[in-house]
This record gives structure tokens, C-alpha cells and sequence, in this order.
């Protein structure tokens, strides 16, 4: 028999079976990627489209519920996916490139994938921005871009952007939004914050006509800048979920 969980109706298949056991017992995460969500849409990181997932374990990760972020629910149970196999049904497309992101990379434990309006306005110009301010530094050396449009809905495409990401904490997508990853939910959310404001400023510049005047921080500049000393992740996060329904 179906079983309820979070107000949502689970079928008795394998999926699903492992969807149950392990919210139950990563009710914090759960928990969690729901306040990024809704964290994720209450900043305008997000519309209709975006999701985030944190990992469980070596071999699976918890994405939330397909959907609009700005509509999950408190208790609305994400889905569970295999880091390795196929996607669990109702679990949307893209979310494979968390998967290959988790598999190349063990020290993440969350990603975020949102279409914010600097970003994208940013990178239909086919480029990424550049790092001008603080809170770009923690992009050090570079944003790292992706030119290829086609969304990330088979292996391949999410394998060669996991690949064009490397090591780095984000990537541009053109014309299509971006991807952050971090060590936490609270760092993933934050660098997607950050890149927003990163387009933001380069935006600005673009506009001001003083592009060739604007100063861009050394590689050397942004890498002795960048850190998550004094709770900056979590300073982030305490910002965007403040007054979140959980």
C-alpha cells in the first residue's frame, strides 16, 4: 500500500522505499533543503525554475521537490537519488548534473541550481562576470562559463559540464542561469547569492561606460580575499531564510 509521508503519496516501489527510510532519517537535511528553496525564491535566486539537493552519504543525495521553489510546502519530502544509476521518477531532468557533480567531487555536500536575472542577463552576453568586489572572490580565480545552450537532461551534457566546472565553486551556463556547489548547504546557497551580485556589479559596470577603468582583482588579490572565516556562510544563511516557515 502507498505510504504518506510529508503529505505527499509514495508508490511501494524501490525508489520510493529508500525515499521514505532516508528522509526519516536525515530529517535535518530534509529540513534544510527546503529552507534553501524557499531561501533560493524569496531572493529572486529563483522563479520557476531552480532546484537544490544536499548529499547523504557516499552514495545518494536529497533533492527537493520538483516543482517552483516559492511553493514548497513545510514537510514536503524531497526525493532521494543515487549519486550512480538512474534518476527516481518524478525527479526532474537536470538534477543530473548534481549527480555528476557529488560523483567527481567528494568534499561537496550541496548544490544549487538557479536562474537568477543578473546571472542571466550576464550570461546571454556569453560571458561570466568578472571578480570586481569582495563577494566575488570567492570565485577565485575565475567564474568559470559554459557555452554550449542545451539544457543538462541527458549523462553526457551533465557529465561535460560537471567536467567544465572542475574544482571551482560555480560555473555560467549561457543563456541558461548557473550552478554552485559547496562543503554545505549554507555555502552552496551563499556562492549563489554572491554570483547573482557578482552579475549585478558587472552589469553596472557594462552600464557606466568606465568598463576599461573598473579595477578586477589579481587572481593573487582574489585568492588571498577569499574565505569562509567569520561565519560568512552561515551569516548568509541566517540573511535568506530569516523568517522561513520552519
Amino acid at each position: 500500500m502507498p505510504t504518506p509521508l510529508g503529505g505527499k503519496t509514495w508508490s511501494d516501489s524501490p525508489a520510493s522505499v529508500q525515499a521514505i527510510d532516508m528522509t526519516r532519517e536525515h530529517k535535518l537535511e530534509d529540513i534544510k533543503v527546503r529552507k534553501a528553496a524557499r531561501a533560493m525564491a524569496r531572493a529572486g535566486l529563483s522563479t520557476a525554475f531552480g532546484h537544490c539537493s544536499v548529499r547523504l552519504d557516499a552514495d545518494s543525495f536529497l533533492v527537493c521537490r520538483a516543482g517552483a521553489l516559492s511553493t514548497i510546502q513545510p514537510g514536503e519530502a524531497g526525493s532521494v537519488v543515487p549519486i550512480k544509476g538512474s534518476l527516481p521518477g518524478g525527479v526532474l531532468g537536470e538534477v543530473r548534473v548534481h549527480q555528476q557533480i557529488y560523483k567527481k567531487r567528494a568534499g561537496i555536500g550541496a548544490v544549487c541550481r538557479f536562474i537568477s536575472p543578473s546571472v542571466m542577463a550576464i550570461s546571454a552576453l556569453g560571458r561570466a562576470p568578472r571578480i570586481r568586489h569582495g563577494l566575488g572572490a570567492m570565485f577565485a580565480p575565475e567564474v568559470h562559463f559554459w557555452s554550449d545552450i542545451r539544457l543538462m537532461r541527458d549523462d553526457d551534457i551533465a557529465t561535460a559540464v560537471a567536467d567544465a566546472m572542475g574544482d571551482a565553486p560555480g560555473i555560467m551556463l549561457r543563456g541558461n542561469g548557473a550552478v554552485t556547489a559547496g562543503a554545505t548547504i549554507e555555502q552552496a546557497l551563499a556562492l549563489a547569492w554572491f554570483l547573482e551580485d557578482m552579475a549585478r556589479v558587472e552589469l553596472a559596470v557594462l552600464a557606466s561606460g568606465l568598463v576599461d577603468q573598473a579595477p578586477v582583482y589579481t587572481a593573487e588579490e582574489a585568492l588571498g580575499r577569499a574565505s569562509w572565516a567569520g561565519q560568512v556562510a552561515e551569516r548568509v544563511w541566517d540573511h535568506l531564510t530569516a523568517g522561513d516557515l520552519e
